[in-house]
């Protein structure tokens, strides 16, 4: 555990305010679901609770059926990391944050594809690599808790209908595995 100097009071309710800086740093936004632990020594740990973190080893078997069925890489990710991927680039996406594009995309919760016309959107902000070629974001009870991705490398082509529809389905199949 790393000390930030950072002391803060409990209010009447039991409340503490995590500073701003903390928030932004670890992407902790409005409503974001914290989970609480506690240790051997007293001390408290608040850790970002991801829903769709959950279902890690199951979207890494829907990431391969995808892929299997396209041969294009694929990914899930959650609101902060790439949590599955299948057909390469494993080495390059997985566990690592998710691009501040990608982040604005799940927040418009409408579907995405790569045009001839749009321009380059990286997956994850520290490699311009791979880029996000179908995005379909995964929604529960009208919260965004992750993406379904369709990934490509920086010169490919604009993926096809079947790749769009095949997100789309696995998003909401996810989604709908959430709520349940």
């Amino acid at each position: 555990m790393k000390a930030t100097g950072i002391v803060r009071r409990i209010d009447d309710l039991g409340r503490v305010v995590i500073p701003k800086e903390i928030r932004r740093t670890m992407r902790i936004r409005e409503g974001d679901p914290l989970e609480i632990f506690t240790d051997k020594d007293g001390g408290l740990i608040f850790k970002k609770y991801s829903p769709i973190g959950e279902l890690g080893d199951f979207s890494a078997q829907i990431c391969e059926s995808m892929r299997r069925s396209t041969d294009c890489i694929t990914a899930v990710c959650d609101r902060d990391a790439v949590i599955a991927v299948a057909g390469g680039a494993k080495r390059e996406l997985l566990d690592k944050p998710i691009s501040a594009q990608l982040g604005e995309l799940m927040e418009e919760r409408a579907m995405y594809r790569r045009g001839a016309a749009s321009g380059f959107l990286p997956v994850c902000g520290s490699d311009e690599r791979y880029g996000i070629g179908v995005a379909a974001p995964i929604l529960a009870e009208g919260d965004v808790l992750g993406c379904v991705l369709f990934v490509t490398e920086k010169n490919a082509l604009p993926l096809g209908e079947v790749e769009y529809k095949l997100a789309q389905t696995v998003s909401t199949f996810l989604g709908k595995q959430m709520e349940s």
